[in-house]
């Protein structure tokens, strides 16, 4: 008896033991890159302009534009360079817009869409096949069309700019 519970110890330390190496030896990255870092060490953002064929919002482009470099600065190991690095970002706004979604039955617009798109270029110097070239990304919301525009268009420009920048980063480095 005292044999068998000896042998169960034995038993269990070597399975917690196994289990703990093996565990050991995988890695996973949480956010999401997945970078040879080996042969990919720099990146070039360009400055993406506002050239929108609707409004323009003054704040808009410097605010996508720091947004675009804090996503690779802060979840990647890549170094900013100003041209030719190994991965290539440039690009424009192309498009900010507000349109009516919704009418009441007084003919008045009820809802209202804020959209922003922006097109972008990619070369990746060491893997030419992951390249693109005027690729769209958009996103929108949607607000009360009571509220004017100027009271919810700071709010609303952080949320689109964020869904793009996550939807560029997601294309470029993460390839999901």
């Amino acid at each position: 008896m005292a044999w068998n519970k000896q042998l169960m110890k034995r038993i269990g330390t070597m399975l917690m033991l196994t289990v703990m190496l093996s565990a050991c030896s995988i890695s996973y990255q949480f956010n999401g890159s997945s970078i040879d870092y080996t042969k990919v060490k720099t990146l070039a953002i360009e400055t993406f302009p506002n050239r929108s064929v609707g409004f323009v919002w003054g704040p808009m482009e410097s605010m996508f534009n720091t947004a675009l470099q804090d996503i690779y600065t802060q979840q990647t190991r890549l170094q900013m360079v100003k041209r030719g690095g190994d991965l290539q970002l440039s690009g424009e706004i192309t498009n900010y817009d507000a349109y009516n979604k919704g009418v009441g039955a007084d003919g008045y617009s009820t809802m209202a869409e804020l959209r922003m798109t922006v097109r972008v270029n990619f070369t990746n110097a060491s893997n030419p096949a992951e390249n693109f070239e005027a690729k769209q990304f958009s996103a929108s919301r949607e607000y009360d069309a009571t509220q004017q525009l100027a009271s919810v268009q700071d709010e609303l420009v952080n949320q689109m700019i964020k869904d793009i920048v996550d939807q560029i980063f997601n294309a470029t480095v993460a390839n999901w």
